[in-house]
């Protein structure tokens, strides 16, 4: 949902939950390895021409990570050691 609150986003767009970036990806982006922020939400309303989730929406396409999540427990068993800002 693009005016969720509780969606986490990497450094290249990635986003996740924050149940799955916690329990699962141990703060690890599954894609590039860095880390994870609480991703902002657009404006509902657009204060300057143009510029709203109504004149800009969010992709409704969906991109389900190719990984298992064996697979991406264990890419964050590796990196997650690592502070996101020396990824």
């Amino acid at each position: 949902m693009p005016d969720s609150t509780e969606a986490m986003i990497c450094t290249y767009e990635c986003t996740f939950c924050v149940k799955c970036v916690d329990e699962i990806l141990e703060n690890v982006c599954p894609n590039c390895g860095g880390g994870f922020t609480l991703r902002p939400v657009r404006p509902k309303v657009a204060r300057r021409v143009g510029l709203s989730i109504v004149d800009q929406p969010a992709s409704t396409k969906r991109v389900h990570t190719k990984y298992s999540i064996e697979e991406l427990k264990r890419f964050s068993q590796v990196v997650k050691r690592i502070k996101p800002q020396e990824r």
